[in-house]
């Protein structure tokens, strides 16, 4: 943050890592302002949708710290750059991630701007498990080399791969109360100043729009269905039929009855809806060591390696609760990547977002377009190869 800073808004969730967040802040001496979002219209679905408990759970939260509440409504901005792009990421096969699309799009962009210019906010705050590279020096940060997103203390929650999207103009003014804290502590802090309910509440895991349902039904409220075959991917018999592609993603099990062992996705065919599934959890198909990804975005700046030798090693994930792996980037056309892994990984799927690292610093992600052949494809060849050259 800049020298000076005073006024800080807060995105308040309802939640015990937003309520401590404030609290921190306060307690830090600045002027905190709290600002609860709404990003879904329950009138949009049948389900339930546990907003207006969140509401009355921030309000409680900021009259116990004397602090302002004031409300933002984005449900037009949601559906339009998150939802929509959501839906017809799985219309395409894809299997893509609201909470990455949410950040970009609505907490460090609109949220973000009307922090700024309608409230007077100096920067925001969120209750993130991320840290930054000037957590230490909040009031008067050097910010001539751009300000990195760091791994939290608390790396069982940590959730950099949620903002490896994030520009860095909105990077130079957020702040991150619980970088250096851990989960456990946090609770014990709400405890403390008397938010033994808000401590006690149970984790939102999911997504507020799909609810208590199910993920099936809840698409199908919004995508038609498309009936295709379970095929196998190494008989290329019909095991069983689906209600469509867009219901499905790379690894994921399909309980069809009457088999023997369980089939998993291998890879989807959404112009024939055609889903090629794979028998056991541990099948080379389900197991990919390349991946092509959209433009990068780069929260800092690239790696000196990638841009004098085209190539660089980094570290590499696609899902928060993976460790982070080695990886060789390949730049290729238009600031797109090659993603060659040291070691072959399970379910990777088109749409989800390759996340990069450095030591302790997120370098930021892209989205992944498609993966190379599995290793099934790539034996099956070897084995074609073999045979011929001893035929």
């Amino acid at each position: 943050m800049r020298t000076g800073l005073k006024k800080i808004v807060c995105g308040m969730s309802g939640g015990v890592d937003s309520s401590v967040a404030a609290y921190l802040l306060k307690k830090r001496g600045h002027e905190v302002v709290g600002l609860f979002m709404k990003n879904w219209d329950i009138a949009d679905e049948k389900g339930k949708c546990s907003s207006d408990a969140d509401r009355e759970d921030a309000q409680y939260v900021c009259d116990r710290l004397k602090i302002p509440l004031h409300d933002v409504n984005f449900v037009k901005e949601y559906w339009n750059e998150v939802f929509s792009t959501l839906i017809k990421g799985y219309e395409n096969g894809y299997t893509p991630n609201p909470d990455i699309l949410c950040n970009k799009h609505i907490k460090f962009k609109y949220f973000f701007d009307h922090a700024l210019n309608n409230i007077g906010a100096d920067a925001i705050a969120t209750g993130h498990y991320v840290k930054t590279s000037v957590f230490e020096n909040l009031e008067n940060p050097d910010t001539s080399e751009g300000i990195k997103l760091m791994l939290p203390l608390d790396q069982w929650k940590d959730q950099t791969l949620f903002l490896s999207q994030i520009p860095q103009r909105a990077l130079q003014k957020s702040v991150f109360p619980l970088g250096d804290i851990f989960k456990k502590d946090v609770k014990k802090i709400a405890e403390s100043i008397g938010l033994d309910r808000i401590a006690k509440k149970k984790e939102s895991m999911g997504i507020c729009f799909i609810g208590k349902r199910n993920f099936q039904s809840f698409v199908e409220e919004y995508i038609e269905q498309n009936p295709g075959n379970f095929v196998d991917v190494e008989t290329g018999e019909i095991v069983g039929t689906h209600k469509g592609a867009h219901y499905w993603t790379i690894g994921q099990r399909t309980h069809l009855s009457g088999l023997d062992k369980a089939y998993f996705v291998s890879s989807l065919d959404t112009a024939s809806q055609t889903i090629y599934v794979a028998k056991g959890t541990d099948h080379p198909a389900l197991f990919f060591e390349t991946l092509f990804t959209e433009p990068v975005h780069w929260i800092r700046k690239p790696p000196r390696d990638l841009i004098q030798n085209q190539m660089c090693d980094v570290g590499f994930r696609y899902q928060h609760v993976h460790p982070v792996s080695p990886c060789t980037l390949t730049l290729s056309g238009g600031n797109s990547l090659i993603v060659s892994l040291a070691q072959p990984m399970r379910s990777i799927a088109a749409g989800q977002y390759a996340v990069f690292y450095k030591d302790n610093e997120c370098l930021g992600s892209a989205r992944i377009l498609r993966t190379g052949p599995s290793l099934y494809v790539l034996n099956y060849k070897d084995r074609v190869k073999f045979a011929r050259e001893f035929s």
